[in-house]
Parts: structure tokens; sequence; C-alpha cells
């Protein structure tokens, strides 16, 4: 009794480390853990306050929406998620997502992540994390190469100073061009400014060479205040932007376009908002759900998609295993929770993970540093952030959105499956026009290549005595006309043509419509005085046609089964002949 009982506890206790992560790594955590959590907790913070402010303008929100969704990730992605690396917050997909969606309208938003959770809840539940295979490469690179165009150019118009600019992309770059004479002196100064120290400091990043063991501690030394200084970029940029902008006002002029006034304090704890008050009518939840209509099926899957992407790939860089269906479970919990503090959908940020992989954290706890340095930003810094010009957070996103932009893809697939470029382009292109258009038209036209192998399998013809067709794969419903029309001709090239054989060693499943299809050949053949005669079927496939008891069906065990077969039969089907019957081989029947 005693030993079943500790069996039970040590299930339960599996169960529920399976569903609460943290109780894996939390016995091991030591003191040098905590001090590189510290370290790389405070660098991804240092970087998130920033991204936050510029991510809220790119949703289409007030910058406070931002770093509203900057915290809550932190804390549930350390008691749930499987992947030590990866940080939750927004990013600019899921931000360009939202703007669409959401109509920049901030009720809209937070009951979208309300939603989204719920979606991803279920699909964690339900195991159905095997959705996201169906988005193939080609339909992910196009979105996200014209996502990066799309949100690079929208801050085009903050980077120069120029207002009332609409968010229709094509509108967008109309009204950019021929207004690009209203340009802000200042604003556009600075924004490039910021752009060349943004792109400088990267470079700089990308060139620190290693550090070894026997330097000189001095050379040490050096080499981590600069990776420090490129790291930490975003925040000093727009720190020094901040204090340029500030010194300006200070002096009674003011040649920047200021982020402006931010409520300060953390974000009310309320549930999500099921309906919407305006002067003239109150919207219900239904009509809501309609507008949002595509929105709540692209969001959480393009989230869960980065999410699951990211945690896979750290994981596979730093020897460590994920369960992608518990990811599932901390991405919706993440936007179920941040839904009750105001925040709009999140997702993993591959920037903020790399960022925290190389400061070398060792657990998810360095998301609750990160958390922590958010709400200090917002209980005391948001009057701070007034001074903050857009054209400096417009240069943080260009900088942060170009490496997204993969002009290598398009060469790589003309040179290895060119047909895989049909996907990208019809993605890259409409998404231009709406981002659900690009997706699904991409994902559909994946779909047309997927099934178009499975609707016209690969026949092999063989011509002998007899002709000898050989399917390369199963045969499914949307196979069969074309199996029937390819026989068909094969049997009329021939007129003295008495058997055709149908060589089914590649077919490994076939459903009831290839069955009926089967059916109606049988009888077409035997109208014409045709044997059709199946070979090299396997057991499971010659089981499901046994039991359809198909007249005329004849089935030998191997080619020289069946040859062997014909030539016996010949005087027979010769007599058949003079008689009139309608039969030649037996109604139905297996050689073994």
């Amino acid at each position: 009794m005693a030993e079943g009982n500790r069996r039970y506890q040590a299930r339960w206790y599996q169960t529920v480390q399976k569903r609460l992560p943290v109780l894996r790594w939390l016995p091991k955590y030591s003191l040098q853990w905590l001090q590189l959590d510290i370290i790389a907790g405070l660098t991804v913070g240092l970087t998130v306050v920033p991204q936050a402010l510029a991510y809220a303008e790119v949703a289409g929100l007030p910058m406070q929406y931002g770093l509203y969704s900057s915290f809550m990730g932190c804390f549930v992605y350390c008691l749930l998620g499987t992947a030590k690396d990866v940080t939750l917050g927004p990013t600019a997909i899921l931000s360009l997502l939202v703007s669409s969606y959401a109509f920049h309208d901030p009720v809209y938003a937070i009951l979208l992540t309300f939603l989204s959770g719920c979606i991803q809840l279920v699909m964690g539940l339900l195991h159905l994390g095997f959705l996201l295979d169906f988005i193939s490469y080609p339909v992910i690179r196009g979105f996200t190469s014209a996502a990066a165009v799309t949100i690079g150019f929208n801050q085009v118009k903050a980077l120069l100073g120029l207002q009332n600019i609409p968010r229709q992309f094509f509108l967008q770059v109309y009204y950019t061009f021929s207004r690009i004479g209203e340009t802000r002196t200042g604003d556009a100064v600075l924004g490039l400014i910021c752009l060349i120290v943004l792109t400088g400091l990267q470079q700089m990043k990308n060139r620190i060479p290693t550090v070894y063991c026997m330097e000189r501690f001095s050379v040490k030394i050096s080499k981590l205040i600069v990776w420090a200084t490129a790291t930490a970029r975003n925040a000093l940029v727009v720190l020094f932007a901040g204090l340029v902008a500030y010194s300006f006002q200070v002096t009674g002029s003011q040649p920047f376009t200021l982020t402006g006034t931010m409520p300060q304090g953390l974000p009310p704890f309320q549930p999500p908002p099921f309906s919407k008050v305006t002067p003239n009518k109150t919207v219900h939840f239904g009509e809501m759900v309609q507008a949002m209509g595509a929105g709540l099926a692209v969001v959480p899957l393009m989230g869960l998609l980065e999410t699951v992407a990211i945690a896979k790939a750290f994981a596979s860089q730093n020897n460590y295993q994920i369960d992608p269906n518990q990811e599932l479970l901390a991405m919706g919990f993440t936007n179920l929770c941040g839904s009750f503090v105001s925040s709009y959908p999140v997702t993993g940020s591959f920037g903020r993970t790399a960022v925290n992989a190389q400061t070398g954290v060792c657990s998810p706890a360095g998301g609750i540093i990160t958390g922590s340095l958010v709400l200090l930003s917002l209980a005391y810094l948001t009057s701070l952030f007034y001074y903050i010009p857009k054209s400096a957070l417009a240069a943080v996103i260009i900088c942060a959105v170009a490496p997204m932009f993969d002009a290598r893809i398009f060469h790589t697939l003309w040179q290895v499956k060119r047909l895989d470029l049909v996907p990208l382009c019809v993605t890259f292109l409409l998404c231009f026009w709406e981002v659900q258009y690009g997706i699904v038209a991409g994902v559909l036209a994946s779909g047309i290549l997927l099934l178009y192998p499975i609707a016209r399998p690969p026949i092999k013809v063989s011509k002998h005595e007899t002709i000898i067709l050989q399917p390369a794969s199963g045969l499914y419903f949307p196979a069969i006309e074309f199996l029937r029309d390819t026989v068909n001709k094969q049997a009329l090239s021939a007129p003295s043509l008495r058997t055709v054989i149908l060589d089914c060693t590649h077919v490994n499943s076939i459903d009831y419509t290839v069955v009926i299809g089967l059916t109606e050949l049988l009888r077409e053949f035997r109208s014409r005085r045709i044997s059709l005669i199946f070979i090299s079927m396997q057991a499971h496939v010659l089981q499901i046609l046994q039991a359809a008891d198909l007249e005329g069906f004849y089935n030998f065990k191997s080619l020289e089964d069946a040859e062997k077969s014909c030539e016996e039969e010949l005087c027979r089907i010769n007599e058949v002949l003079l008689d009139g019957s309608d039969s030649i081989l037996p109604t139905s029947g297996i050689i073994q």
C-alpha cells in the first residue's frame, strides 16, 4: 500500500513538473546563476523599455501600452516556460498585426489579447501545435520581409517629422513622397544621427573579438565596455536624444517632435473590456469579435509561431530541450493574464532573446529582473519619457526590423526550388495590401503545391506485351480521375490490348472515393473486353478492396505471377471472346 502511494505521488509530481517547469530548475538554482540572471535581466530591460515605447507606436496605441505589455510575460514565462533564453513581450510583427486588427483602439487591443490567450491555451491543452507545421518557411519569410518593409517605411514619417500621413502602406508611400518638402529639419537630422549611431554600434558588436583567458585585464575590460555599450545601444541612443531635446526645451525652443505626456503609474488590474461605450452607442462583445474577424486566427497563430521557432532555435544552439505544447500554454497564460493589465498581444522576441542568451542567462528567472525594471520605469520614469523625440524611436524601430528583411531567400529559392518562390512572392506582395490576405494566400499557395503531387501522382508506364502502370505514391480522392484518365489513355493507345496491369507496390493508402473510382474503371474495361489486374498490393490496401467486394477485381502477388497467369489464360481468353462472354478473368480473386 505504501509502495503504491509513493508511486502515485511520484507520478503526480512528474505531472506537476511538466506543467510547472520552474520546479525542474529551481532546486538546482545557485548563487552563480543568480548573478548571471541579474546581469542578463538588467541588460534585456535596458533593451525592452525603449523598444516597448517604439512598438506601441507601430501598433497605433498610446506609448504606455508598450510598457503595459512588457512585464507580464517576464513573470509568467518564468513559471511556465521551458526555454531559459526566451523573453516575451511586444514585437514588431505582432505590433503590426495589432495595428491591423485593433483599429488603433486600446479597448480592441486588450480584448484581442484576452481572446488570443484563450485560443492559445486551448491549442496547448489539445496539443494542436502541429497546425503551425502547415505554415511553410517561404510563407514565413515572405511575411516577415514584407512586415520589415511596412514597419520600416511606416517610421519614415516620424523620422522626417511629417504629420497626418495615412497608415495604409500604398497611401503612405504616396503621401510621404508627395509631402517630402514638409520635412522638419530637426527631426530629420536627429533621426539620421540616431540611425548612424545605432548601425555603427551594431556593427561594432558584431566585430568584437573573442575574450581569451590569457589576455590582459585591461583588454578584457575594454572589450566588456564595448560589448555593454553596443548591447544597450537602444537605451543609450534614446537617452542621448532625450537629453538633447530637454536641453532645447530649457532654452525655450524645440526643433523636435516629442513623445508627449504619458500617464505615470502601474496599469490598473481589471478584467478586459467586453464592450465599448461610445458617445453614440455601445459596441457589444459580438460586434467587437466580428470586427476583429481574421485577427482572432492570425494573431494567436503568428504569436505561437514566433515563440516556438525562437525557443527551438536557442534550445538547439544551447543544447537543451523544450516542450512545444508547454510553450503554447505559457504563451496562452501570458496573454490571458496580460489582458488584465491592459497589455496588447505579445510573443517571443528574437532580438531580446539573443541578448538574453549572449549575456549568459542561466534560467527564466532573468525575466523577473527585466519585468521589475519595466515596472519601475512605469512607476517612476514616465514623466521623463515626455522628452523622447519620436524620430529617435523611429530610428530604433528601423534598426530593429531591418534584419527581418531577407533578400537572400529569393536567390536561394531560385537556386534550390523555384516553385517555392510562388508562396513566397504571393505572401510578400499581398501583405502590402492586407496582412491577413498575404498570409492566407501564401498558406493556400503552399497547400496547393503540397496537394498537387497527391492529385497528380507520378505514374510510371512500361510497355511490353502488356501495359504496366505503377503509381509512385498512395491514392487519394483527388488522384482517382487522373489515374482513370491515364489508364484509359494507355489502353486506347493499343487497340489490340487485352490486359493492363496496375502495379500497386508504392500504394500504401487509399480511400473510399478511390474504391468507387476503381469499381467504375473495372466496369469500363469489362465492357471493352480488357482485363485490368492488380499486382503487389500491400496487405492493408488489399483488405480494403476485399471488403468492398469489387466485381472483376483480380490481384497477383508479383509481376511474374501475373505474366505467367496471362500466358496460361491465353487459350481460355480466345474461347471466351469467340463465345461472346463478358468476362475474361474470373469475377474476382487473389493469387497468392
